[in-house]
């Protein structure tokens, strides 16, 4: 998969020579991965071999987001999963995150009553004594 996503990753600005070297392209991408499979929290990621900050795996996301990058390698997979017929369209699904959803659909009617009368107050009665406080 990376042999997709690499030449589509933009190349890194210039950096001046001090401070921290850039964690590799790879390494972030392995930990951007990590969160959105499991679910963890940005700053939960474990900052083993392998992966990098949380907070570095999602700038380097935003950034491959801004630039198109997600987009990209959606085309370029498609291009090479249709002539070998594949991916296999009845099991696909369409999310709203990628597809907008329908505007709002026409209003449903106010639902109908079953009885006759209005109902019962559970929050007044009529008689005084009920209305009528013990403490004065």
């Amino acid at each position: 998969m990376w042999s997709f996503i690499e030449p589509l990753l933009p190349l890194p600005a210039p950096k001046p020579v001090e401070g921290r070297p850039r964690v590799p392209d790879r390494q972030a991408l392995r930990g951007i991965l990590f969160v959105l499979h499991t679910g963890i929290q940005w700053e939960c990621l474990p900052q083993k071999p392998g992966f990098s900050s949380g907070v570095t795996c999602w700038r380097r996301l935003a950034v491959w987001n801004d630039v198109g990058v997600w987009d990209q390698l959606h085309v370029v997979l498609l291009k090479k999963l249709r002539p070998k017929g594949k991916p296999d369209w009845s099991r696909a699904v369409i999310g709203s995150s990628r597809v907008r959803a329908a505007r709002r659909g026409p209003k449903a009617a106010s639902a109908r009553s079953t009885v006759s009368g209005r109902a019962a107050s559970t929050t007044f009665s009529p008689t005084g004594r009920a209305s009528r406080s013990r403490y004065r």
